[in-house]
């Protein structure tokens, strides 16, 4: 969630990162009116709290008539104390509601507007002239088709629309891809994880994830579980509540795992091939940093999905994504597009995002602030422990089941093979071309 404080402090950022994404500014107002209202019943509380507990020296002294007096203003200054405290609960409930709904302060120089808002900061690589070369390009159903790697007829009659069978090299394809992707990410110091798919709702909504309205979240009610759309989500919730040691830089963590879209909102998008199903693999990097460290971690995480995407040689651009696509934890977001020749369009194949302070604040995530040197401590030494602050936690995509649809249709050959790009042949045992069956 974001800083009240520095809210109140700099409400103007804030107004200016709202409307930036299309949202309403006039939230500032109300949270800080809450919060004012949530310190003012606190306070009232604490006072007569202070109150109530100074009469028990009080009573103890008095004697006859005096004591019988005073035991009666306990009693009613203890129905004051009460009701103070349900006012201070309530107060407090009503300003959390409206902090937890505020979306992250979007970081300065980020693209004002939505979708279609976002700025192109470079294209790497050239998209193949399949026209110079003689031949029109399948898609990458056709394709997958005739080298017998997806089968969508049998995955709709299996789970319904919009789910699928890997099959043969299909399957073999995605399991190198994502190899490769953990290889690259251990080399870089991550810790592989495999992470649970299912997670409990405050893990869900401290990651930022609006679980009572967020369509796209397939719920299991019985259990009050939530099938995750990324291991994003399990990540941030496996430090949730510690204090972390970030003296030896940051914590980073690779999750593997299956996740899970309902894609409600894309009725008629994407029904063809593996674009956009209710079901996937990805390989996601997760960072725990300071914040002073944040932006350099983002550019990494960004560095690394581009040596990825070079290894399975594919031509993409990285783009500045728009507040208003930003979503409600990221403060920035870069994405990398890669260009499907069907489409003749680029398409996001990875993201990354700088989520600042917000979920750990959420997830209670702090790490230890050592006191500054001198600072002194009860007894005459020095304080070398000092206090807490929250962390920054930042994602990043790695590889995942749609990188397949850019692969086979940038590497197709005019019958419908597939030439395997060489980083991925170590995991295929040499295999170089996948063949038409």
């Amino acid at each position: 969630m974001i800083d009240v404080k520095d809210l109140s402090e700099n409400p103007d950022n804030y107004r200016a990162s709202q409307r930036a994404r299309g949202a309403d500014s006039a939230v500032i107002d109300a949270v800080m009116a809450a919060d004012v209202e949530r310190r003012n019943a606190i306070s009232g509380y604490e006072a007569l709290r202070a109150r109530q507990n100074s009469f028990g020296k009080k009573v103890a002294q008095a004697q006859g008539g005096e004591k019988q007096t005073l035991l009666a203003e306990v009693k009613d200054l203890a129905g004051q104390v009460k009701a103070a405290s349900a006012r201070a609960d309530t107060a407090a409930a009503a300003a959390d509601v409206l902090v937890r709904g505020m979306a992250n302060l979007v970081s300065s120089g980020v693209p004002a507007g939505g979708e279609d808002d976002y700025v192109v900061l470079r294209t790497v690589g050239t998209p193949r002239d399949f026209a110079a070369e003689g031949f029109k390009p399948k898609d990458h159903l056709e394709i997958g088709e005739l080298i017998g790697a997806i089968d969508m007829e049998r995955g709709a009659k299996v789970s319904g629309s919009r789910f699928y069978f890997l099959r043969g090299v299909g399957a073999r394809l995605e399991l190198a891809l994502l190899q490769l992707a953990m290889d690259q990410a251990i080399d870089a110091g991550f810790t592989p994880m495999i992470t649970p798919t299912l997670v409990r709702p405050e893990t869900m909504a401290g990651t930022g994830f609006d679980v009572k309205h967020d369509a796209e979240i397939y719920r299991l009610a019985e259990d009050d579980l939530y099938l995750v759309g990324t291991s994003e989500v399990a990540l941030a919730g496996y430090h949730g509540d510690e204090i972390l040691d970030l003296s030896g830089g940051p914590l980073r963590y690779a999750g593997w795992s299956s996740c899970y879209r309902r894609e409600a909102g894309s009725h008629g998008k994407d029904t063809r091939g593996i674009i956009r199903v209710h079901q996937f693999n990805k390989v996601e990097m997760f960072t725990y940093t300071t914040v002073e460290e944040a932006d350099a971690e983002h550019q990494r995480l960004l560095g690394w999905e581009e040596q990825m995407l070079a290894k399975v040689e594919l031509p993409y651009r990285v783009i500045d994504t728009a507040a208003g696509d930003l979503g409600q934890s990221a403060a920035r977001k870069f994405d990398c597009e890669a260009w499907i020749p069907t489409q003749e369009a680029y398409r996001e194949l990875t993201s990354t995002s700088n989520c600042t302070t917000y979920q750990s604040r959420r997830l209670n995530i702090r790490e230890r602030v050592p006191a500054p040197a001198g600072t002194p401590k009860q007894g005459g030494s020095k304080d070398t422990k000092g206090g807490t602050r929250a962390v920054a936690t930042l994602n990043g995509t790695l590889a995942t089941t749609r990188w397949i649809v850019a692969i086979l249709e940038h590497h197709q050959n005019p019958d419908g093979s597939v030439n395997v790009p060489a980083a991925l042949r170590k995991y295929l045992g040499g295999l170089e071309v996948f063949p038409v069956l």
